[in-house]
């Protein structure tokens, strides 16, 4: 049974994890995607979103927790600084696991891990959103307002 194991604990000793899973967070925060493997990159999702969503409100107190783990002033400004502004109005799930097959060399599952607003593949299909609103009985795009006051005025 495996009561109360909610961390991977990776294969590694508590200090080589924390380190591990801090430079990883770094590397992320600074190329906003990552190739690892899958397990390593469930614990790193766990690990950086937290961090996100404190970054979303910038705070001295904030920062010095999010320094506390990542170990890095570099990736911290950058975080609080670039990031944060992309992510403000998101609400959770800032992170996406994307598998990638198995490593040659031993068989691994890979995985790449990214940040999401920074995938303009994704999300160039969400940009390209028409604003048309469409009646049900003809199909023809309904009048806006500002439409209708143009034809009111030209008679």
């Amino acid at each position: 049974m495996r009561h109360g194991k909610k961390v991977n604990h990776l294969g590694r000793q508590t200090a080589h994890r924390k380190a591990m899973l801090a430079n990883m967070a770094c590397s992320l925060i600074e190329h906003k995607r990552i190739n690892t493997t899958v397990a390593k990159a469930k614990a790193l999702k766990g690990f950086v979103e937290p961090m996100i969503t404190k970054s979303k409100n910038d705070t001295t107190h904030n920062r010095r927790l999010v320094f506390s783990k990542l170990r890095q002033k570099d990736a911290v400004t950058e975080l609080f600084r670039d990031v944060a502004a992309k992510i403000g109005d998101r609400p959770g799930g800032y992170t996406r696991i994307i598998k990638l097959g198995n490593r040659l060399g031993d068989n691994a599952d890979m995985a790449m891990i990214e940040l999401v607003d920074y995938n303009e593949i994704y999300n160039a299909d969400k940009k390209a959103k028409k604003t048309t609103r469409r009646s049900r009985r003809g199909g023809k795009a309904a009048a806006t307002p500002v439409e209708t006051k143009a034809t009111n005025e030209e008679e």
